[in-house]
C-alpha cells in the first residue's frame, strides 16, 4: 500500500529500541524519556529539510501511530521532528 501525507507532513516506519543497562536490567519504555527514531517513507508538498530515506528523531508523544500489515507508522508534521541522523 502506498501512502501520500499531505502538506507538512512526513510519514515514518516507526523504530522503538529497547535497552538493557551493563547490568543485564531491562529499562521499560514508560522510564525512557530520549527521542525516538524513525525512517522517512514518504513527505508532503510542503516539506522542505526531511527526504525519504532518512532516519529522523522526534520526541517521544510526536505525531499519530498507525499499524499496516502489522508495520508501524508515524504520521508527523515536519516541525515536530528535532534532526536528521547522518552517518
Amino acid at each position: 500500500m502506498k501512502f501520500k501525507p499531505l502538506k507538512d507532513r512526513v510519514f515514518l516506519k516507526y523504530s522503538e529500541e529497547s535497552e538493557k543497562t551493563s547490568g543485564g536490567l531491562y529499562i521499560p519504555d514508560a522510564a525512557k524519556e530520549k527521542p525516538q527514531r524513525g525512517t522517512v517513507e514518504a513527505v508532503g508538498s510542503e516539506v522542505k529539510e526531511v527526504k525519504v530515506g532518512s532516519t529522523v528523531l522526534f520526541d517521544k508523544y510526536s505525531g499519530s501511530k498507525i499499524n499496516i500489515d502489522n508495520v508501524e507508522y508515524l504520521i508527523i508534521k515536519e516541525e515536530d521532528i528535532l534532526g536528521i541522523v547522518e552517518g
